[in-house]
């Protein structure tokens, strides 16, 4: 399974340098660049105790839970220590431990915020572990590339990879039957499924919409997926799309959604709630991925479908890039080579296959990607079609930028919620969002020059 990415975000990061980055990073931390505080770390013996952190524990922390156990069993010389950290939470943990110590061994590091730790040396390059490990021609080399891409050199691979998330449109079968509506395979239907679902006096609603933590991205998706704008910089790459009339447009009908054909609680929701939501059984539609699809089996059984994102009236179906998740190891670490021992284990076909499915996401191991499960969860299957068919056109997100996480999370996601509000224009919104972009564009590319 190959994933089509657009060659041009990745010359971008391939072609941009941290030497600025690194220098304001090592004098604000009082880094010598040998590591995270100066610290080099050791390989040590490969045995005793190594620390991992989950980047997701509240959904995650019982497949890793069984993970750790498989290996401990192969491993015995080997203990680890599981840390879990909620989503929201992992980067100003990671960015804590950085300026004052503790980092673990093993991190859970997804390509959203992987420059912002690489720029502060605190990542290990694994290029020279992975040519020679068993792992070595079995990840994707798609993945393996955003992951390289997203670290900023465009050259070390700062992780390896282990799954891909896509965006997924769920919807209610039940309920779009008994309506007498086609399935939202285009944003057309979506919009229109939307509306007609929508009983504000008995308490059903036909969309959730999230406005609360992971918005910015979200809404990104739904922008791009209307306007059908295929690239997020200008020819030049020196100006986002973000802002352009036919996103401002598409801004506009999605918030538009909002206590018409939503609830009002959803201004605050992050992704736990609103799945929650959708999952008591009163909405018709959800835009979240792939890895909340257990929670609507529980819900559900078989009253519900997950679909790629919806197309354009002419077939067209464009879509932001979606993270890929991967396992860091952290320069500090004074195991190097037993940490690399479970890095290695959980991306095997078996560990990898099995977190996946739990999952429901997009095995970075080839031989993973081949199990049966894969084919049998049709939104994976859906997925992995529509992102390897060529068809579909991908807007990378420039995670290569140190700032991305911050722009695109805690700068503007309060922002968002004031266009939902209405104390806000989609205008306002979007150029306030282009002028932040375009800045840390603008710096990061004259690190080239």
């Amino acid at each position: 399974m190959k994933i089509r990415m657009r060659k041009g975000a990745l010359r971008t990061g391939t072609a941009l340098a941290l030497t600025t980055v690194l220098a304001l990073t090592a004098t604000a931390c009082g880094d010598d660049g040998s590591g995270a505080g100066g610290d080099k770390g050791d390989e040590g013996s490969g045995k005793g105790e190594i620390t991992f952190w989950d980047n997701n524990t509240a959904v995650r922390r019982d497949v890793w839970k069984e993970i750790i156990k498989d290996f401990e069993k192969a491993n015995p010389d080997i203990e680890v220590k599981y840390v879990g950290i909620p989503a929201e939470n992992v980067q100003s943990k990671y960015d804590t431990a950085i300026q004052g110590g503790g980092l673990p061994d093993v991190g859970g590091v997804g390509t959203a915020m992987l420059a912002g730790i690489a720029a502060q040396n605190a990542l290990e390059p694994l290029d020279d572990r992975l040519a020679t490990s068993s792992l070595n021609g079995k990840l994707n080399d798609a993945f393996t590339e955003s992951v390289k891409a997203a670290g900023g050199s465009g050259s070390k691979l700062f992780a390896v990879p282990t799954s891909a998330n896509n965006g997924v449109l769920y919807y209610r079968t039940d309920m779009f039957k008994k309506a007498g509506l086609a399935a939202p395979t285009t944003w057309t239907a979506f919009f229109d499924a939307a509306t007609k679902l929508t009983d504000s006096g008995d308490n059903q609603f036909g969309y959730t919409i999230r406005g609360g933590e992971g918005s910015i991205a979200q809404a990104l998706d739904v922008m791009y997926g209307q306007s059908g704008i295929t690239s997020f910089w200008n020819a030049d790459n020196t100006r986002t799309t973000v802002n352009d009339p036919k996103n401002v447009k598409a801004l506009e009908k999605y918030v538009g959604l909002y206590k018409k054909a939503t609830p009002s609680a959803d201004v605050n929701n992050d992704f736990t709630k609103m799945v929650a939501q959708f999952d008591s059984g009163r909405i018709g539609m959800l835009s979240h991925n792939l890895g909340s699809y257990g929670d609507h089996v529980k819900a559900f059984k078989t009253a519900f479908r997950g679909l790629p994102n919806p197309t354009g009236d002419d077939g067209t179906r464009v879509q932001v890039s979606n993270p890929v998740d991967g396992l860091g190891l952290f320069r500090s670490s004074k195991n190097k080579t037993a940490a690399w021992k479970f890095i290695e284990f959980a991306a095997s076909h078996a560990e990898n296959s099995k977190w996946n499915e739990s999952a429901k996401q997009i095995p970075a191991n080839t031989e993973a990607a081949k199990d049966a499960w894969v084919q049998d969860s049709e939104p994976t299957r859906l997925a992995a079609d529509a992102l390897s068919s060529g068809s579909t056109k991908i807007v990378d997100l420039p995670y290569y930028l140190p700032d991305w996480n911050t722009i695109s999370k805690s700068d503007n996601e309060k922002n968002l919620q004031k266009v939902l509000l209405g104390k806000e224009t989609s205008q306002e919104f979007l150029d306030t969002l282009a002028e932040q972009l375009n800045k840390a564009q603008d710096e990061w590319q004259a690190q080239a020059k």
